[in-house]
């Protein structure tokens, strides 16, 4: 297991040699609850950034780690997703709706002063969970099947990729129904389809089931912004930030009771870094730890988790070295 290098990363005021015995010891420990020790952080995190009332885009979303399967909720922030409740399937292959919920439901409640918008990926597109959601008043954005069947008022059942969307083409359709069975409510539907963007293509359009009122609210033009759905892409983000883009920890070897302490432990660094890279970017010394941009690139080249992951040594630097390398320089 890579306890090496979380331990170098985990910003603890701990020797290193020592900080990886810690962490061993910590994920050794029974009586870990995601609810008791990780809910309390995430809590006071966001009531930081974000006033009650504030709207939380929330990703529901599956991963393959090893041999385990995990069922994750996640919080999307930017273009980074932070880890919030999570749970082991003792199945290989997609959650039903029971696990679904299970997930679900102790973010809802700890979330209740925020507007959430729950997204989901094709994984997610049933109907019950649609229903179940909307009954929780809650806004939610779940990508269908394109062979999902919907029928717009008076007109036949027909499958979604009937729909004639070609790509740079967004249409809205309010009040359909979705599949043949009977005892659900109408739903909004968004086909969409991306147009060519940096020289790249997306294979086919989205099939989007929503209670959004409007285009508008569900899908945004702006290609780096493209929709409160396309935000989902953070999870590969955070997924890569756990893997070779941070912690590599691609060997873990742990136990299913270890693999939940582990990543409550990854969800404290991952969280710990943002900060840092958030408060770096705010004290406006963001250009002396990376270069933002580049020439012929709107976006930053570097997220705030990365600076704040890799900008530790320069800090370093600044506070105890500086008058000294002024000092050699002149």
């Amino acid at each position: 297991m890579r306890i090496e290098r979380l331990a170098a990363t985990l910003q603890l005021r701990i020797l290193q040699s020592s900080r990886r015995r810690h962490i061993q010891r910590f994920l050794q420990i029974k009586a870990l609850s995601i609810l008791v020790l990780w809910f309390p952080i995430v809590k006071e995190v966001i009531s930081r950034q974000l006033k009650p009332g504030s709207q939380l885009i929330i990703a529901l979303d599956r991963t393959q780690w090893k041999e385990y399967n995990v069922l994750m909720v996640s919080d999307l922030v930017q273009k980074r997703a932070f880890p919030i409740f999570w749970t082991l399937l003792d199945k290989k292959g997609a959650s039903n709706l029971a696990e679904q919920q299970q997930v679900l439901r102790p973010v809802i409640r700890l979330l209740k002063r925020y507007k959430l918008i729950i997204i989901g990926a094709r994984e997610f597109h049933s109907i019950e969970l649609a229903q179940w959601l909307h009954r929780q008043h809650l806004s939610l954005v779940l990508r269908q099947k394109c062979s999902t069947t919907f029928r717009e008022k008076r007109q036949p059942f027909q499958p979604l990729d009937s729909i004639p969307v070609q790509p740079g083409i967004h249409l809205f359709y309010p009040k359909v129904d979705f599949t043949q069975k009977k005892g659900f409510s109408r739903f909004n539907l968004v086909a969409s389809w991306k147009g060519k963007y940096r020289g790249k293509q997306e294979d086919e359009p989205w099939y989007l089931l929503t209670n959004l009122p409007d285009l508008k609210s569900a899908m945004a033009y702006r290609p780096a912004s493209y929709g409160v759905y396309s935000k989902r892409y953070g999870i590969e983000a955070m997924f890569k930030d756990c893997k070779t883009g941070g912690y590599n920890l691609e060997g873990c070897q742990a136990s299913p009771d270890q693999l939940i302490a582990l990543m409550i432990v990854i969800a404290l660094a991952m969280t710990s870094a943002w900060l840092k890279g958030k408060r770096t970017q705010l004290q406006g010394q963001e250009k002396y730890v990376c270069r933002p941009q580049e020439k012929g690139r709107n976006r930053r080249r570097h997220s705030k988790f990365w600076i704040g992951l890799s900008g530790e040594n320069w800090l370093i630097a600044n506070d105890c070295c500086w008058e000294w390398v002024e000092s050699m320089m002149s």
